[in-house]
């Protein structure tokens, strides 16, 4: 293992959190390594005032990162998985997936045990289709509200009054160690999660032989297996954080499931299916399941979503 290591990271909190925690196992693993970060501004940290959905493109959150990666300003990059495009630059590749943290979201609220508890006409906050379209479904009485920020101003938000509750990725603040944030945790069967979410990725050069070598100790089979069934259900709907879409696939020895979900943004239909393969067809697995969906009327939902973007 190279002397010195530069991870590229975006410059929040949990980001650095993250590649921070990757720094330290690299360190703990070659005790003559020193790991460095590099913070980098990428443009979803830069445009706060916007909803996600509306800004466009893909690679929000990665693409500046993955500059430096190209041009050799960094050695590695350490992404959340839910923000990584399915199509990467021919010359990179995410080779390494540590092991998931909890993938479901969280209820937050100083008030209320649960979104059950929410009085009719509350509001709830969050920046994500996927959430909006499975909340207007769950209960069509709240009022729903866009939610930007990074970690500490949506809490803050929240504290402020400006939301009754908010709902964000529980493993986010567990890595944070605000655990005790949670209010309550939504089952899948209820509220789908994000693609890849609670998953870590690390991106590196296809050319670096070495470096992918030295953190295959960081790798958690069962973790990639999971994620490569969500990613490929994501790929086959030329999906983004536009589009009310979600998946989760879990492991049981020799199977995964996948159950994947695409969505109309008011809540009006949500087609919702699963399906198991062998662990070793992850990736068929998750095109199958997005042809079933499509063909079931997925493919007239999301054609709507893009025409409303592009108007």
């Amino acid at each position: 293992m190279k002397k010195t290591i530069k991870i590229g990271t975006r410059a929040s909190l949990l980001a650095v959190t993250q590649s921070t925690w990757v720094g330290n196992r690299i360190e703990e693993q070659y005790p003559g390594t020193t790991v460095e970060l590099v913070r980098i501004t990428t443009k979803g940290d830069k445009i706060l005032d916007v909803p996600l959905a509306k800004v466009g493109g893909k690679g929000l959150f990665v693409k500046e990162i993955e500059d430096a990666l190209l041009d050799g300003r960094v050695d590695l990059a350490v992404h959340s998985m839910k923000d990584v495009p399915t199509e990467l630059p021919p010359a990179l590749h995410v080779a390494i997936v540590p092991e998931r943290e909890v993938p479901v979201d969280a209820f937050i609220s100083t008030r209320y045990g649960s979104i059950d508890e929410l009085p009719a006409g509350a509001v709830i906050g969050t920046s994500s289709l996927r959430r909006k379209a499975q909340l207007a479904a769950l209960r069509p009485d709240l009022a729903i509200r866009d939610l930007r920020g990074n970690l500490d101003t949506r809490l803050r938000k929240l504290e402020e009054g400006q939301y009754d509750a908010i709902i964000l990725a529980a493993a986010g603040l567990n890595r944070l160690g605000m655990q005790a944030r949670i209010t309550s945790l939504f089952d899948p069967a209820r509220m789908l999660p994000a693609i890849g979410q609670g998953a870590l990725g690390i991106e590196l050069r296809r050319d670096d032989s070495e470096l992918l070598a030295g953190l295959q100790f960081l790798h958690h089979p069962a973790t990639a297996t999971a994620v490569a069934a969500e990613r490929a259900f994501l790929f086959r709907l030329e999906g983004g954080c536009q589009v009310p879409i979600g998946a989760h696939a879990t492991l049981a020895g020799a199977t995964v499931s996948l159950t994947g979900l695409i969505a109309r943004v008011d809540g009006s239909e949500i087609l919702r299916q699963e399906m198991s393969a062998a662990a070793d067809q992850a990736a068929e697995l998750g095109t199958r399941l997005a042809d079933d969906l499509l063909g079931r009327g997925g493919r007239a939902i999301l054609d709507e979503v893009y025409q409303a973007e592009n108007r």
